[in-house]
């Protein structure tokens, strides 16, 4: 799908056709959307680059046209096996258009086209790269606070639990941060190319964007590793917690057996066909009754002293 974007009096404006200074947005193109790009002038591979979602971020430039490929989060849902992942974004610039070609729509795209994001001016090619860095890194930040709300809600769960289900859920997690620690660190190392380039050094407000982006970034990672390390602590603490829930409960169980079984051991003796105590007295039944009680009973109390029960 492909669409374009133009800033007027009234905000971004969708178009039916490019125009100079314009924003193309590229999402899951088919061949015949290609080769359309491919007639503004664009090198086919640097329509094809971003859609591979092994791409790593980087930069490539040639006749002129530049490809800025970035690593943002991507969120899948709670079902998916791994949640937060990341994805590629590309982003061309050339004379008259700024592109984006991206696998999947995804939130960042959005909220450039939202009302959100102030002062976007499409016009403004080399500001608009660095909002969309922003933007990013933004993002990376919300999806972080969403995994720890999402981690604490887990360990409230797990303290109870004796099965591998919430554990499990902490694991897609730690997917999801490794995803975000690899992206977080390609992307650094691609913006501090960026900047000694001195690509963004035309104007003071795009130098000091380019430092917001890169802090914005740096806390970005700092919080993953943060996450990182406390879910994995966090994830071998809840595997003894686990374990240790699941003895608990097989003592449980093993401490009523052996209360149940005493009744039956004793019936059992004086069920025997030979001459045994009691046998003559009307109230056997109700003594031997008594009896089983007794031992039963002093031995759940031995096991409540004991805390096994």
């Amino acid at each position: 799908m492909i669409t374009y974007y133009k800033n007027t009096e009234n905000g971004l404006t969708v178009l039916t056709e490019p125009i100079n200074n314009c924003w193309i947005n590229v999402v899951d193109p088919t061949p015949e959307e290609v080769t359309r790009i491919q007639g503004l002038g664009v090198p086919a591979d640097y329509i094809t680059f971003p859609l591979d979602l092994n791409e790593r971020a980087r930069t490539e430039r040639e006749n002129g046209e530049l490809l800025v490929i970035l690593r943002i989060p991507f969120y899948q849902g709670e079902t998916a096996d791994i949640p937060y992942i990341t994805i590629p974004l590309g982003i061309i610039l050339t004379d008259k258009y700024v592109i984006t070609v991206c696998k999947r729509d995804n939130e960042i795209l959005q909220g450039l086209t939202s009302t959100r994001i102030r002062n976007l001016v499409t016009a403004k090619r080399l500001r608009f790269v660095l909002q969309i860095f922003f933007n990013t890194a933004k993002k990376y930040l919300a999806y972080l606070q969403a995994i720890d709300k999402s981690v604490d809600t887990l360990e409230d769960e797990l303290q109870l639990s004796s099965r591998n289900k919430e554990l499990l859920a902490l694991l897609k997690y730690q997917k999801s941060l490794t995803f975000f620690t690899t992206a977080l660190k390609s992307n650094e190392l691609l913006m501090e190319r960026l900047q000694r380039s001195q690509l963004f050094r035309t104007y003071p407000e795009d130098e000091d964007l380019l430092e917001d982006v890169l802090t914005e970034n740096q806390q970005a990672i700092e919080m993953t590793n943060i996450s990182t390390n406390i879910l994995s602590s966090m994830m071998d603490a809840f595997a003894s917690i686990i374990s240790n829930n699941l003895n608990v409960v097989m003592k449980l169980l093993t401490s009523i057996t052996i209360v149940i079984s005493i009744p039956t051991m004793i019936t059992s003796f004086f069920g025997m066909n030979v001459h045994l105590p009691f046998e003559a007295l009307p109230f056997a039944s109700g003594i031997i009754l008594l009896i089983s009680l007794g031992f039963s009973t002093s031995v759940a109390y031995f096991f409540w002293k004991r805390d096994w029960f």
